[in-house]
Formats: structure tokens, C-alpha cells, sequence
């Protein structure tokens, strides 16, 4: 690449460089700062010739004899020489990624070239380290070749004659290539040769890389490491790798995200052979670490008008060896509060992937549960069988049929409803962190065409949430978080549709500092039900002030309708603030609410607890 002279002295850099200097217990912030401290300990100066003062911030950063004087106060004088000698291929390096070929580096230790310096010798201590860094001019590329590619695919943008120069770059083209013949199946492409040279007198760099794709691959053996009881051919139908297939670096990935999903290993890796079998395969090992069988979790809510909400659940992982999950719940809600009664419930999930294919796990849910609300009472069991298809990390759905029996007694008198049901549902999450999300966007929605034996109607259920974030500045410490809820039941009449489909607003889930399912629709009896449809509208300002303390500004906004198209209706607005404390399972949620408009003549305010984000 040309010969770079990094560890000779450079004559006249203090005249228009920067300095920085600091003792072990200080460290400047600016290039062009300077402190001193503790007299015992070594002072640490460097010399940067030119005016790139993030350049300079990065050789600092690099630099591990600055970070030895700095981070240990009783470093000693080998510890010392050792960084320091280290520093050469550490810098030049940092040099060559910001495409400068032709720097000159010296570092000195109270005066004398570290180079130059036994590691073991004298115990003295050292009074003075300064690295002085001149990095000459920036290197364009003269010539920047790669190949041969796949037909289709060209070299990254920044590779190309007259753009900077850089190691970044070459690493990157090289990379690509790689990794673009992989995708064809091209399992063991890898760089062939490279010829770098740096034209000093021009200041150009010519790179030419030259791949060898090898050829082209299959999947060979599958063979499975570290599996204790979930079964191997479990495995290997979740993972799908079928011998004769073409590699796809892509679906090895998927293969191992689909196990990782199953809950039922702790650690999951997909690992080539170092050589292809002579009949053009390539052998595969899936590694896995279980997890342990079982778990059990509490959590617990409490509102002001609500009340205190109490659930716990046991998780049985890997329940019959095919990596397959049987989850017990229960809940209580609504304990001392303001909204009716206690209300009860009892579920279990039952979850076996790769079923159906790969993709597709079949689940199998059940629940029974007691509701006393202030508008109507209900007593239902519910049981549900079907299939979910989990396409990527980002995006599932699910079908399935559904029977559920409800007794209810609400403003229409009591009845009973027997009803079947198809429920479809659908889920895209691109949050950048589910808990506490500060990016990105989260649709659900569900639709559950139905049939009803008893009292029902026919008709179908509609439902939608859709939730975005957007973060502000480096580290996003303000976002901004809105959230659309929809809802609406089409066919049957309000007398024909079970309390429990229909729609109410008001509280922790809908508009906070309005009541809890305070917004309803009021017959000419007097009595209350819930809507046909429903709209709801949130918005949420999150500043987080310190690592663990945050502060949240809110306005949420709820219409009840008692047509199925949202039109007419009634309407209510809530807004207050809140407090989030993060911790290591989702931050730890206090809001305060009071009412902004809507009907009825509440003048209150309602308090909010409870674990992560209010959406």
C-alpha cells in the first residue's frame, strides 16, 4: 500500500495544531481543551496537525494509552509502554477508515519514541505521554474495481473513481459482493485476492478486489446439537432446511428466528460447515440451549375509579417434547372500585409450531369469565381452535373457528347467546422496543364475521388499533406517540348482540380521566349500553429527563355511536399528565387524568398504575 511512517517525529506540528491535554482523572471534552491534575499521576497531551476536530476526537477515543492514563489512576510505567505501543496499528488504522494514507504518527513517553522502549525494564514512573499525529491529505480512489459480481448487482456507491478513499468502503464493497453471490447460493464466495495501492504523489488509492464465488450449493445434513428434551425431528421441521434445497443465507436466518420464537430455547444458532461435501452440499449444524421448563409471572394495575387489577399466569415450555407451550392465567379486576363489582377470569393457551408447515403453529384457547359492570352483568365461556402464521419477525397473522356462550342481564333484561365465529386477525409491529417504544409503528386488526343460535344475530365484528412513535434528537430522548382506536359491530341490532361486543369509553384503555366506561349510549328507560361502533384518539409528549425518569404530557379523545359507520354519537375528551420510572422489564407507568369535555358533570380526576407504556 506504500510505505506510512507512523512512528516517526513530526517537526513543527504544535505551530496550527490543537492540543489536549489531561491527567488520569480528567479527560477534555474539546480537542482544544486542557486540564491537569493529581502532580503523581502522567499527563497525557496530543497534538493534532490540521483543523478536523472530530477526527482528533476519534484518535483520542482510539488512542488506549490515553485511555489507560485516564480510566487507571495507578497505571504503571509497563502498562503504559505496552498501550502505547499498541497505539501504532490503532491509530493508523482509524487513519486509514477516515481515507487518510499517508499519516505520520509519534508517540512519546517523557520524551523518547514508545517504539523504541523495552516494555520490561525500569519501574520509574512516567511524567509525560503526547502522541502527535500530522495526517496528511485525504485519498481519493483512482481506480476501484470488484468482481466478478452476480448480473444485477453493482458495487456500493462510495466505491467508485474520484470518491474517498477509506477501509470502511473496501470492507463494505467487499461485503456486499460476498454477500450478493450467497444469496444465489454461492455459500463459500469469499475474497480471492486485493491489490491496494496508495499513489502518494497524487494522493489517489487504486483497489482492485477479485472474488471467488466457488460454487454453487445445496443444503446438505441437518444435524442438531444441545437438545435435551424438545425432539430433534421437532427441530428440524421448525428450521426446514431440506437436504436438496439451494443455500439461501435468508432462510437460514428465518430458520433460526422461527426456533428463537417457539420460547422454548434460550439460544439458537445455525451453523456452517467449513468445507462443502464433494457432491456439492454443505452440511448444516442447528446449536440450541433450552430453557428451562417453567414459569410463573404476577402483575398488577390499579385506577382510581377502576380499582386495583390482579393477574398471574404459569408457563409450561416444551409441554409434550415439539416445543409446544401450555400457559394458565387468571385475573381479577375491578377490586374496590367505583364500576360494579369484581369481575373474574380463568384462561389457558395452548401453542404447538410448525403444525400445519414451518410457518403455521396451531393454537388452541379457552376462557371463562364473570364481568359485573355498572351497565350489565355476563357470564361466558369461550373456546377457540385455529392456526397462526408467523411470516416474519414483523408481520402474523391468524384464522380460526370460535363457540361462545354467554348469560347476561343489562338494559334489554337477560338473555342467553350461543354464537360461532370465524376470527381473522392480523398484526405488523415495526416498534423499535415494545415496552417502550420510540420509533417506528404497531397495526392490529381483527375481524370476526359471526353466528348467533340464541338471541344473536348474524353480522361481522370489526376492530383496529393502529399506534405510532416518532423520536427526536441523538439519543430520542422526547417522542411523540399517537394511537387510533376503531371498532364497530355491522348486522345485528343493539338488543341482539351480547353486551360484551359492543363498545363503551372511558378509562385506562380508552380516555383517561374520564371514568371508566363512562361513555355509553342511553335508552329511553334510562338504562345504559354500549355503542355499535367506536372511535378513539390518543396522543402522548414522552420526555425522558434522566435514565430512569421520564415525564408524559396526554390528551386521549373517545366517541361511542350507536350506528355501525361512527356517525352521530356521543363524545368525551380527557387529558393530565404522567410519571415513567424505567426499569429493566418496561418502565413503571403513574398518570393523572381529569376530564376535559363530554357529558355527565364529573369534576374529579382518576390516577393510572402500572407496568410499560399506556400504549
Amino acid at each position: 500500500m506504500g510505505h506510512v511512517p507512523a512512528n516517526s517525529a513530526v517537526p513543527g506540528m504544535s505551530a496550527g495544531g490543537q492540543n489536549m491535554k489531561f491527567r488520569n482523572a480528567f479527560l477534555a471534552v474539546l480537542v482544544s481543551g486542557a486540564a491537569t491534575a493529581d502532580a503523581d499521576a502522567a499527563e497525557f497531551q496530543l497534538t493534532f496537525q490540521g483543523d478536523n476536530e472530530a477526527l482528533a476526537q476519534t484518535i483520542q477515543a482510539t488512542s488506549l494509552v490515553a485511555n489507560t492514563i485516564r480510566e487507571e489512576e495507578d497505571a504503571t510505567r509497563r502498562e503504559i509502554v505496552a498501550a502505547a505501543q499498541a497505539d501504532y496499528s490503532r491509530l493508523l488504522a482509524a487513519m486509514f477508515e477516515a481515507g487518510h494514507f499517508g499519516p505520520v504518527i509519534s508517540i512519546l513517553i517523557d520524551g523518547v519514541e514508545a517504539a523504541e522502549l523495552p516494555v520490561i525494564g525500569t519501574d520509574a514512573p512516567v511524567d509525560r505521554v503526547e502522541i502527535q499525529v500530522a495526517p496528511g491529505p485525504i485519498f481519493l480512489f483512482g481506480e476501484a474495481r470488484i468482481g466478478p459480481l452476480p448480473e444485477g448487482v453493482a458495487p456500493p456507491e462510495g466505491f467508485a473513481p474520484g470518491a474517498q478513499a477509506g477501509t470502511d468502503i473496501l470492507r463494505e464493497a467487499t461485503s456486499e459482493g460476498i454477500d450478493a453471490w450467497r444469496a444465489r447460493g454461492f455459500a463459500k464466495a469469499e475474497l480471492e485476492s486485493q491489490e491496494i495501492v496508495a499513489r502518494h504523489p497524487v494522493n489517489l488509492l487504486d483497489a482492485r478486489l477479485t472474488l471467488d464465488p466457488g460454487q454453487r450449493l445445496s443444503y446438505g445434513p441437518l444435524l442438531i446439537e444441545g437438545n435435551e428434551n424438545v425432539r430433534a425431528g421437532q427441530i428440524r421441521r421448525i428450521a426446514d432446511l431440506r437436504p436438496g434445497r439451494v443455500f439461501d443465507p435468508e432462510e437460514v436466518r428465518t430458520a433460526a428466528r422461527r426456533l428463537q420464537q417457539t420460547g422454548a430455547f434460550r439460544s439458537v444458532a445455525v451453523v456452517e460447515a467449513d468445507e462443502a461435501l464433494p457432491d456439492a452440499t454443505l452440511p448444516l449444524t442447528v446449536q440450541v440451549v433450552e430453557r428451562l421448563p417453567r414459569r410463573i409471572g404476577f402483575g398488577a394495575e390499579i385506577s382510581t375509579t377502576e380499582g386495583a387489577g390482579l393477574s398471574a399466569f404459569w408457563l409450561h415450555r416444551n409441554l409434550t417434547g415439539f416445543a409446544d407451550s401450555f400457559r394458565a392465567e387468571a385475573e381479577i379486576t375491578g377490586i374496590g372500585g367505583d364500576s360494579g363489582g369484581e369481575d373474574y377470569r380463568l384462561g389457558f393457551a395452548y401453542n404447538r409450531p410448525a403444525t400445519f408447515n414451518s410457518e403455521t403453529d396451531l393454537f388452541v384457547t379457552g376462557e371463562v369469565e364473570s364481568l359485573d359492570q355498572d351497565d350489565f352483568t355476563s357470564d361466558r365461556a369461550e373456546l377457540v381452535v385455529g392456526a397462526r402464521r408467523i411470516v416474519s419477525e414483523e408481520f402474523q397473522y391468524s384464522y380460526g373457528l370460535s363457540l361462545e356462550y354467554s348469560d347476561v342481564e343489562d338494559a334489554f333484561g337477560e338473555r342467553e347467546f350461543l354464537i360461532a365465529s370465524i376470527p381473522l386477525k392480523a398484526q405488523y409491529d415495526r416498534r423499535d422496543e415494545p415496552l417502550n417504544p420510540a420509533d417506528g409503528y404497531y397495526v392490529e386488526a381483527g375481524l370476526d364475521p359471526f353466528y348467533g343460535f340464541e338471541t344473536a344475530g348474524g353480522g361481522v365484528r370489526f376492530t383496529a388499533d393502529l399506534r405510532g412513535y416518532q423520536g427526536f434528537g441523538d439519543d430520542r430522548r422526547t417522542v411523540i406517540a399517537a394511537r387510533l382506536q376503531l371498532g364497530t359491530v355491522v348486522g345485528p341490532d343493539l338488543e341482539d348482540t351480547p353486551p360484551t361486543d359492543l363498545f363503551f369509553s372511558g378509562g385506562g384503555g380508552t380516555v383517561r380521566g374520564q371514568p371508566f366506561q363512562s361513555l355509553s349510549l342511553e335508552l329511553p328507560s334510562g338504562r345504559e349500553v354500549g355503542g355499535r361502533s367506536f372511535v378513539g384518539l390518543s396522543t402522548e409528549l414522552r420526555r425522558r429527563v434522566t435514565d430512569t425518569i421520564g415525564v408524559v404530557g396526554f390528551i386521549d379523545a373517545g366517541q361511542i355511536s350507536e350506528s355501525s359507520d361512527w356517525s352521530g354519537g356521543e363524545s368525551h375528551v380527557g387529558a393530565g399528565l404522567g410519571v415513567r420510572y424505567n426499569t429493566g422489564i418496561g418502565p413503571i407507568r403513574v398518570d393523572l387524568g381529569v376530564p376535559v369535555s363530554g357529558p355527565g358533570d364529573n369534576s374529579g380526576f382518576e390516577i393510572y398504575i402500572g407496568i410499560g407504556q399506556a400504549f
